[in-house]
């Protein structure tokens, strides 16, 4: 369904970015964006979805509540997006 592709996107980038794992480094948000792009090249997400992460902003707006400020890295989302 879509809200659970929705809350696959959001596990993973919380579980990628969050510093309160003691069995991982979490992840600055270009790398964890890397690697959700991957992701959804490998079909393990949804690309229109990731899409909307993205262009929303919601990904920045969670960056700038909840992760720590060596983990904001510029990103520019244009080399994240689907490529048509």
């Amino acid at each position: 369904t879509i809200p659970a592709r929705i809350m696959a996107i959001a596990d993973i980038f919380e579980a990628l970015t969050a510093a309160d794992r003691p069995y991982k480094r979490p992840k600055t948000l270009r790398d964890a964006l890397r690697i959700m792009s991957r992701m959804r090249d490998d079909r393990h997400i949804d690309a229109e979805l990731f899409d909307l992460f993205l262009r929303s902003g919601v990904y920045k707006s969670y960056a700038e509540q909840y992760l720590d400020q060596a983990q904001r890295d510029e990103v520019d989302i244009r080399s994240y997006l689907e490529k048509m």
